[in-house]
């Protein structure tokens, strides 16, 4: 049996470890609001050796107003990681201690933080969490919409097809989804999710913990035409209604459900004498997906 098991606070120096190895502490930092620093936060972030940054521009500014020395500050982002991932890795190896803190919230979500951690796990280093803000959490608790299940997607593909194919595979399922979008693609990302899943309940959550927080909730098509009104500005995280339970189980049992999508044009075209174009379009409206798709998928 080869399970790794990591107790991390049964050492003296308070994490267990390979002898000699330093820890790496993935630490939550606010996400707007400096107020919703921890105080372990910043006490870890005051007694590590290291401190790796997505942003050491942002990060510089964070450490400021909490007094903490800016000297130990290193850049670690999506465009070094290959080359500062092993270094810092090296680092804690020879017995430093190092956080890893992103530009906000979490650390490892939807950031090259993941990366470092596999790295770590893989020398027989501990990982010890420094839990914080995290804006899709804090999106889905104020959404009004089920909490019990969710699904986090971080950004969708920014390219179309195959953002609706990501979205064509989840259109089943009955969790609440969270997702992350930048203002200049928040439009086209909403009306891909009415396309695909349909007019569902979906919060639009911008700048949150900040000055300029703001909760617009509705339908998707109300969401779409408030959106016309009033341009996206800054980041957003959608938290979106899940399907309908009756629905899955409707569109389980539907008698076509068995069928490929050919078979199920075909089933029209001779059962009932339809054109292949009103039996593509009928096809389509049973599977509650646009006729492009439909054809897209027979050509």
């Amino acid at each position: 049996m080869n399970v790794q098991v990591q107790k991390s606070f049964e050492s003296p120096s308070g994490v267990a470890t390979q002898a000699g190895y330093g820890t790496l502490f993935l630490v939550g930092t606010p996400i707007g609001n400096l107020e919703d620093m921890t105080y372990r936060a910043v006490r870890t972030l005051q007694e590590v050796d290291i401190i790796a940054a997505e942003d050491t521009r942002q990060t510089r500014k964070l450490l400021t107003h909490f007094d903490i020395s800016p000297g130990k500050l290193l850049s670690y982002h999506e465009h070094n990681k290959t080359a500062s991932g092993p270094e810092l890795i090296r680092f804690i190896i020879e017995g430093k201690n190092l956080a890893l803190v992103s530009d906000a919230g979490l650390p490892a979500i939807s950031d090259p933080g993941s990366d470092l951690v596999k790295l770590a796990l893989e020398a027989g280093i501990s990982v010890v969490p420094v839990p914080g803000a995290n804006a899709a959490l804090s999106a889905l608790i104020v959404s009004g919409l089920p909490t019990e299940r969710f699904t986090f997607l971080g950004f969708l593909p920014r390219d179309h097809k195959e953002r609706e194919k990501l979205l064509k595979s989840l259109e089943d399922q009955e969790g609440t989804m969270l997702m992350y979008e930048s203002p200049h693609r928040l439009t086209k990302t909403v009306e891909s999710l009415l396309e695909v899943w349909g007019n569902r309940r979906i919060v639009l959550a911008r700048e949150l913990t900040k000055r300029y927080e703001e909760m617009a909730r509705g339908t998707i098509q109300d969401c779409l035409a408030w959106l016309q009104e009033h341009p996206p500005l800054g980041e957003y995280c959608l938290v979106v209604e899940g399907a309908h339970p009756d629905q899955v189980k409707e569109k389980r049992d539907a008698w076509w459900q068995q069928m490929t999508v050919e078979e199920h044009v075909q089933h029209y075209e001779t059962k009932e004498g339809l054109t292949r174009k009103e039996a593509m379009k009928k096809a389509a409206a049973d599977r509650g997906v646009a006729k492009r798709e439909i054809y897209n998928q027979l050509i």
